[in-house]
């Protein structure tokens, strides 16, 4: 499994969004020269987010990016399946079928049955992420995630 380049970057972005104190927010360029990116792509980035409904945008010569909303409701597992989907969805099957139409396990795979495992646990971890979370140091986010993580091990046992 691979994390995209968008879903990181897209991610470093609404972090550093959600961490701005001004009231303007964060414009392009400035948010382009922080995270090390392309005016083009952080323009990119921005318009998902803004079309996912994570951010706003503020008016004016001064403007930028603000969130949509406080950090502690914005869910992580929403932000990435906005930037990059799901790691695995029903449609998945129909796209991996091979060269005939319908996928010769489509009745009995224990593959999908791996896939659809992956995908509920990653779930259930994400969906207790917000972005509040994530606005802190690695040590703390590390911290915060450790405690998350230990919950929910006791939760699947």
């Amino acid at each position: 499994m691979k994390i995209t380049a968008q879903e990181e970057y897209g991610l470093r972005l609404l972090i550093r969004i959600a961490a701005c104190k001004d009231k303007e927010g964060m414009s392009i360029p400035q948010l382009s020269e922080a995270e090390g990116l392309t005016p083009h792509y952080v323009a990119k980035l921005t318009r998902i987010l803004r079309m996912g409904g994570f951010i706003n945008s503020t008016p004016g010569y001064k403007g930028g990016y603000i969130l949509a909303a406080p950090a502690q409701e914005i869910n992580i597992n929403a932000v990435l399946k906005i930037l990059g989907g799901a790691l695995f969805n029903k449609a998945f099957c129909g796209s991996h079928s091979g060269a005939l139409k319908l996928c010769t396990h489509s009745v009995d795979c224990s593959s999908r049955s791996l896939w659809q495992m992956i995908q509920f646990i990653t779930d259930r971890f994400l969906d207790k992420v917000s972005l509040h979370d994530l606005v802190n140091t690695e040590e703390d986010s590390a911290k915060i995630f450790e405690q998350m993580l230990a919950s929910h091990v006791d939760m699947i046992k």
